[in-house]
């Protein structure tokens, strides 16, 4: 089973050995709380030292007055449970386990930091500790924290996940999706919102008028509790509950805890908009002196006894710092980094002839049949894609087989989309459904922002092997938010992979190399193409992702194109062959991440150096420009006529198939277009 802790790099490696310093606190000892305290104090207070000193590049977002919750919540944490956290978050890294000198190294911006210089400050991983890492993407964290609690219980190992967001991320819509789908599965999740009563520079009190946060979550069904940030014994007692809850089974806790703002939100901010009393009044909350006093009182730690923590704190610090400063910086190619496992170009087989006929959907449902049935890590989920089978049927029946294996879904794209992404870094392979792409925009952030960071910001040490199936295109009577084709988009993020099956056989090939890649790819299916049957070799070997196919062999010029839009090209070729004998090459590209630009160069080349690249997605910005950009910068010597693109007109689309038909490239265009080409 693939874990998130499963692989380290040799530097990292070099970490285990941990300072004493920085070993988490477990259990309830006060003297250690304060200790660990005291360091994520001193830390911060470095770090904001070496920003004024410009060692440290950017903004940083120190949690000076919140260090009591990390301390207290993972001290009832062990090494099964698993941390995310958000852009200010430095605190519960430490709290966590990751050694001073690699967090400081980050921040830094070293070779030698937890990410090597990609992640920073806001963004910082080290999930060999457990800590997945920090957010800077205010509420993104909380569906991912979903996905990660379904791979412990699918684990079945009672670990837990504690996720902590700000006050500010209780107003974002993938927070409250996260919520409702943990309930729904009851996931051993702990919410934890850190609340200093201001949302970056508003008070939470303005857009949060009439109700306390914990209500909010309570509302929703979950057990829900607010306790004091500076009352340890409290806190302590809160997060031990709710951890010993999750490990039960009894599922997800929102702990809102309060806490003082002590500093700006971040290092340059002077708080010109904050009344001087609030200030004041935050002050008198701070949790490291009234644990100092509780210490001193109540349980009679002498200060020189205090004072020798401090100092061998300190000290610590100090050297810490010192060690990141002299650590040498990444190279400048660094930077490029790892975003996706390297693509191996092989040549694509042709289509099966004699082989049985299968329609489109069935052929995707058969391969989500044998992966769910081969590979016990595998599952399916999304909106009434369980019960129902899908909206288009394309899971049919595969709930009754698997059971909880392929379940449904609330209506949440983000909570989807976040699960997915935490499932995959923890042991499981899902596949997700978003039924349409116009809805994928309503969670695109999972996959810009997160999805397709995995791997880079780990460096390959960690990889998101999920696979998210949408379908697009314009049917008849499809509106305008539900026909649209949106690849370019995707495919212009660098870390995710994006396929196209034009027909049953690599609908059903291009699923099996997706779920058998190691990063993050989405299908772009046809519901135009379901129901359309075409040979298929379900006994054919399974290709390794990418690669494009010579749909058909040509020699006076060459079609590139893919998805629906292929068979129609198909059609209109082999026309103008038979009334006008022009000989058209058909490059099926397949997959436009990676793209394999050698079959298009060959093509082209072969083809009298001639090209039109069609699709059905709107001209201006499609995946055609990069398509005509790359044949002209790479073949400009070799082209006989500029290569043209055609698509739809930067149009909106319509219901009416009447006005489809004007946009849509079909037949009679694209002969027309090749004429105009042949001529040239």
């Amino acid at each position: 089973m693939y874990s998130i802790r499963r692989k380290r790099s040799k530097d990292l490696m070099k970490t285990l050995d941990r300072h004493p310093m920085d070993l988490p606190v477990r259990g309830m000892n006060l003297l250690e709380i304060y200790r660990k305290m005291f360091l994520i104090r001193k830390v911060e207070e470095k770090v904001l030292e070496l920003r004024k000193s410009d060692l440290i590049t950017g903004s940083v977002h120190p949690c000076i007055g919140q260090e009591s919750v990390p301390v207290a919540l993972l001290a009832s944490c062990d090494e099964r449970d698993l941390i995310t956290a958000t852009y200010r978050g430095h605190g519960w890294a430490l709290a966590a386990g990751v050694p001073t000198e690699a967090l400081l190294g980050e921040i830094m911006g070293k070779a030698t930091g937890t990410n090597g210089g990609r992640a920073g400050s806001p963004y910082l991983s080290a999930p060999e500790f457990g800590f997945v890492g920090e957010n800077s993407i205010v509420g993104a964290g909380l569906p991912i924290a979903n996905g990660l609690a379904m791979g412990q219980l699918h684990k079945n190992n009672q670990g837990v996940v504690v996720t902590s967001f700000g006050d500010g991320a209780t107003n974002q819509g993938s927070s409250h999706e996260a919520l409702v789908f943990a309930i729904a599965r009851n996931l051993p999740v702990i919410f934890i919102c850190e609340n200093n009563s201001w949302s970056e520079m508003t008070p939470i009190s303005e857009t949060v008028p009439h109700v306390e946060l914990w209500q909010r979550a309570a509302n929703y069904g979950m057990n829900a509790v607010k306790v004091d940030g500076a009352d340890m014994p409290a806190l302590f007692a809160a997060g031990a509950a709710a951890v010993e809850r999750a490990r039960s089974g009894g599922g997800p806790t929102f702990l809102e805890v309060t806490v003082p703002r002590l500093l700006g939100h971040y290092n340059a901010d002077i708080e010109h908009y904050r009344p001087s009393a609030d200030s004041k009044e935050h002050s008198t909350r701070d949790p490291l002196p009234r644990l100092r006093t509780l210490l001193s009182g109540e349980h009679g730690i002498g200060e020189s006894a205090l004072a020798s923590v401090e100092n061998d704190v300190i000290a610590y610090v100090e050297a810490s710092a010192a060690n990141s400063i002299a650590a040498p910086l990444p190279g400048e190619m660094d930077g490029i980094g790892e975003v996706a496992s390297k693509y191996v170009r092989e040549k694509i087989r042709p289509l099966p002839v004699d082989s049985e006929k299968v329609a489109y959907g069935l052929a995707i449902n058969k391969g989500l049949d044998e992966i769910l049935a081969g590979d016990a890590n595998a599952l399916i989920f999304g909106e009434d894609i369980g019960t129902a089978g899908g909206v288009f049927g394309v899971t049919r029946n595969l709930r009754k087989k698997y059971g909880e294996r392929c379940f449904d879904t609330p209506i949440s794209e983000a909570a989807i989309l976040g699960a997915a992404i935490g499932s995959s870094q923890n042991g499981l392979k899902p596949i997700v459904e978003i039924m349409w792409m116009d809805f994928l925009f309503v969670a695109l952030d999972q996959l810009v922002n997160q999805a397709s960071n995995v791997r880079y910001i780990s460096n390959g040490q960690v990889t998101a092997p999920m696979v998210v199936r949408v379908q697009q295109g314009i049917t008849p009577g499809s509106c305008a938010q539900h026909s649209q084709s949106m690849e370019a988009i995707l495919a212009h993020i660098p870390g995710i992979k994006v396929g196209m099956p034009s027909n049953s056989h690599d609908a059903y090939q291009m699923l099996k190399a997706a779920v058998l890649d190691p990063d993050p790819v989405i299908l772009i299916e046809s519901r135009a193409l379901y129901m359309n049957s075409d040979p298929v070799d379900f006994t054919a070997p399974i290709e390794t992702l990418g690669g494009a196919r010579i749909a058909r062999e040509g020699k006076d010029l060459a079609l590139i194109t893919w998805g629906k839009t292929t068979p129609v090209v198909l059609r209109a070729a082999e026309e103008i062959k038979a009334e006008h004998g022009i000989d058209v090459c058909v490059v099926d590209l397949r997959w436009l991440n990676p793209l394999d630009e050698e079959t298009i160069f060959e093509a082209v080349r072969a083809s009298n150096g001639k090209a039109i690249v069609v699709h059905e997605a709107n001209l201006t910005g499609g995946f055609g420009a990069e398509i005509a950009a790359r044949i002209s910068s790479m073949l400009f010597s070799e082209l006989k006529a500029p290569v043209l693109r055609l698509g739809v007109p930067d149009s909106r689309i319509p219901a009416s198939p009447v006005m489809q038909k004007a946009l849509i490239p079909d037949v009679p265009k694209i002969v027309d277009a090749i004429r105009k080409v042949h001529v040239l």
